[in-house]
């Protein structure tokens, strides 16, 4: 299996906001954003893997700014690592109000992504090509995204096995809740 450089697997998909994605406040929701976000991702990954990929999770997703219906929404991704199965795709969400030109970063986010087989199982991905200081960069900020997750990760299970309902109400005691039980 060839490595494959960044730039082949680069992906951009635009599309229009129209009336129909919009929430009762007239802005775009954040699911048809996610939704978009979903396919910019698998497209990215797929041409670099080769076969089906499935999205495995999503880090990072903030909106920055909402996105009014009429603007051109522009979704720029490339695969920023790979391991031996799985990618990480980086994504770049921009609007672009089409009657003044100006353009807002309203998101970005990161996929992880698992190439998968005919029969469904997790096949090997072609190694990356980096080719500039951009890619480089992207790759070990993905390496270092993937530790920081693992160490959430293994806290949070900790956090869920030791947790002591016991001392919940001294716990809770400056939060905005109510205990009814205790």
């Amino acid at each position: 299996m060839q490595p494959k450089p960044v730039k082949d697997s680069q992906t951009t998909i635009t599309e229009l906001m129209i009336p129909s994605y919009a929430n009762f406040g007239g802005k775009i929701h954040g699911g048809i954003l996610l939704s978009l976000m979903d396919k910019v991702a698998y497209a990215t990954a797929s041409k670099h893997a080769g076969t089906y990929c499935v999205t495995v999770s999503v880090d990072k997703v903030e909106f920055l700014q909402p996105v009014e219906v009429g603007e051109l929404v522009s979704l720029k991704a490339s695969v920023n690592y790979v391991g031996r199965t799985s990618l990480i795709v980086g994504i770049r969400v921009e609007a672009q109000n089409v009657k003044t030109g100006i353009i807002k970063h309203t998101n970005s986010c990161f996929f992880t992504m698992v190439a998968k087989d005919d029969n469904n199982k997790p096949t090997e991905v072609p190694a990356l090509i980096l080719e500039s200081n951009e890619d480089v960069k992207r790759f070990i900020e993905s390496m270092r995204l993937k530790d920081i997750k693992q160490k959430v990760r293994e806290e949070m299970d900790d956090a869920k096995s030791n947790m002591e309902v016991s001392n919940a109400a001294e716990i809770l005691k400056n939060e905005r809740c109510v205990i009814r039980f205790i």
